[in-house]
């Protein structure tokens, strides 16, 4: 059948680590060796969130092999921490460059953790441009930092930065967005290289819309009409205040909001809710055993960005919610994909000032009529099959690195060709 083609592919964080893009990376290489190739991962040796926590250095893991690079602990939490994590996982990373002909791959994949991963193309491509490189980008640096307001657009760090980046962008022969909004922030670089739209797809995927269990539903909305759910992460980049409004104009109606979260905002946001806000809670931060129950018992799923941020990152939980079969009520930008996405296949709501009161009769009308939201929900269910799941974007993946090293169909086997 010939040699199976190699990809080495670079992120910080790997299995058995639960983060969210760690488990998409996860995914993603368990679908490469599927379709024939050979597989390496060179994540860190650390934990995510508890950098204490260390892996073992090697370890075969689903058919593909895991080199894990040693490093300092550095705290993610901290800025310079993610400023040295990224130096010293970058430089470790360029050493791929210096491999022998034999443990040289084919492919190397980057993404986007550490910040500025990217900048492993500049000396990768000047001593080995034969390789060929892809890159996922999950969030964009130092986009994250300006509409975070730690950096200035027009300061000379951005500009210095910007001009490393466009030279990293152009040494790469494929950049994977996740969205048209993230897709015009990278054509500002002029990389030249080839661009598609791959998104992180849900990690709960089942076989039908998910069916509330009545018991759960009771304990986490009690009598709720309409329960509408905000589940995952609430950090700087999250919008909230449209939502708190929306529900303080729905108390009477027997609607209820609830708030499972975890970030950097979530004691910011629960300064802001009020004695009288009594259709509005916290939950638990659940873990992902009991993630499908948990994004069951809701009716509709809450996801926000603010303006700033847009193309900046795109948020998963948009995804995670048609999966389970549930409509979307999305607030931020209207040049937002998710906001595109809404409209485009009819999954759900973006609220702003024009479309408040429209959206709240909507809400009222299908507390009313459920019939009709189960309609809704087979349908986001159905959209989430066609367009954004596992199978969908791993195929995706497959085809586009087999399209870079032009290898015939025969090198490739397994469920995703």
């Amino acid at each position: 059948m010939g040699k199976a083609p190699k990809i080495a592919i670079l992120y910080h964080f790997f299995y058995p680590d639960d983060v969210v893009s760690a488990r998409h990376f996860s995914d993603l290489a368990e679908g490469l060796v599927a379709a024939g190739w050979e597989v390496e991962v060179l994540p860190s040796n650390r934990g995510c969130r508890n950098p204490a926590q260390t892996y073992r250095p090697r370890e075969q893991w689903r058919g593909m092999n895991i080199t894990r690079v040693w490093r300092p602990r550095f705290a993610q939490s901290r800025s310079w921490g993610r400023i040295l994590n990224a130096l010293w996982m970058i430089a470790a990373w360029s050493c791929i460059a210096l491999r022998g002909r034999a443990r040289r791959p084919d492919v190397v994949l980057v993404g986007t953790d550490p910040i500025l991963s990217v900048l492993v193309a500049l000396l990768l491509k000047w001593l080995r441009p034969e390789i060929k490189l892809a890159h996922w980008a999950f969030d964009l640096y130092p986009e994250a930092a300006i509409a975070d307001g730690l950096l200035s657009g027009s300061s000379k760090m951005v500009r210095a930065l910007t001009a490393v980046l466009r030279r990293a962008y152009a040494g790469c022969d494929l950049i994977a967005d996740l969205g048209v909004c993230m897709r015009r922030r990278l054509e500002a670089y002029g990389s030249g290289a080839a661009q598609r739209t791959i998104v992180p797809w849900a990690l709960a995927e089942e076989k039908a819309p998910m069916v509330a269990e009545p018991a759960l539903r009771q304990k986490l909305f009690g009598d709720a009409s309409l329960a509408l759910l905000y589940s995952g992460n609430l950090g700087r980049a999250h919008a909230y205040r449209e939502f708190l409004e929306l529900a303080r104009s729905m108390r009477s109606t027997g609607a209820q909001f609830r708030w499972s979260v975890r970030g950097n905002a979530v004691e910011e946001f629960r300064s802001e809710i009020r004695e009288s806000d009594t259709n509005i809670g916290m939950l638990g931060f659940v873990p992902e055993s009991e993630l499908v129950r948990h994004l069951a018992a809701a009716d509709i799923h809450l996801v926000s960005l603010k303006p700033e941020w847009s193309g900046v990152v795109v948020p998963s939980k948009f995804f995670g919610s048609l999966a389970a079969g549930r409509p979307v009520l999305f607030a931020g930008p209207e040049d937002s994909c998710v906001a595109r996405w809404i409209r485009e296949y009819r999954v759900g709501w973006v609220l702003n000032s024009t479309s408040f009161e429209e959206i709240g009769f909507r809400l009222r009308y299908l507390a009313a009529n459920p019939e009709r939201l189960r309609e809704l929900e087979a349908h986001c269910f159905h959209v989430y099959e066609r367009y954004f799941s596992r199978d969908k974007m791993i195929n995706s993946w497959a085809r586009e690195l087999r399209q870079l090293i032009r290898i015939d169909s025969a090198h490739t086997r397994g469920a995703y060709i």
